[in-house]
């Protein structure tokens, strides 16, 4: 009977232990990369978009585990306020108040299990748009929660 209940409690426990062992999930620690390098990239730091226009947002995106979803945000500059991740600096025009400044502001889910993923987002300028300093931000997540951003200063143009 001792032999039996020692059996038992050394399977429980080999089972208990195996079991464990499979919970330790390795954690993602790693930031979800943003590419503008790609062939076809757009927009890169000092870019012009001209008002009234369309253009067609371009970037690759990728990570070690996998990728959660991104965002874009198109705002003015007119107050000169930073925020550039990028080493070249734009000339900027002179400081003005906005009267119908450009807004874009929109959350996109990238298909669950990717690795990696080419965005590609055709926004419209409207015509009576401010032209000027902009910035034009994007931020990448992963499943996980970690966020990359890119802060890129462009122009709207006439």
């Amino acid at each position: 009977m001792k032999k039996a209940t020692f059996m038992c409690l050394a399977v429980l426990a080999s089972l208990l232990f195996t079991r464990c062992s499979k919970d330790k999930e390795e954690v993602d620690t790693v930031y979800p990369e943003i590419d503008l390098s790609v062939a076809g990239a757009f927009p890169r730091q000092c870019s012009s978009i001209q008002r009234g226009q369309a253009f067609t947002f371009k970037a690759r995106f990728s990570d070690n585990a996998e990728l959660g979803s991104y965002s874009l945000d198109v705002h003015h500059n007119f107050d000169h306020h930073s925020h550039s991740t990028e080493v070249e600096e734009c000339d900027l025009e002179a400081k003005k108040t906005p009267v119908q400044p450009f807004l874009f502001i929109k959350d996109y889910a990238i298909t669950a299990g990717l690795q990696e993923y080419v965005a590609t987002v055709e926004i419209s300028v409207p015509a009576d748009a401010d032209p000027g300093d902009y910035h034009f931000m994007v931020r990448l997540t992963d499943k996980e929660g970690w966020q990359t951003m890119k802060g890129l200063s462009i122009k709207i143009t006439d």
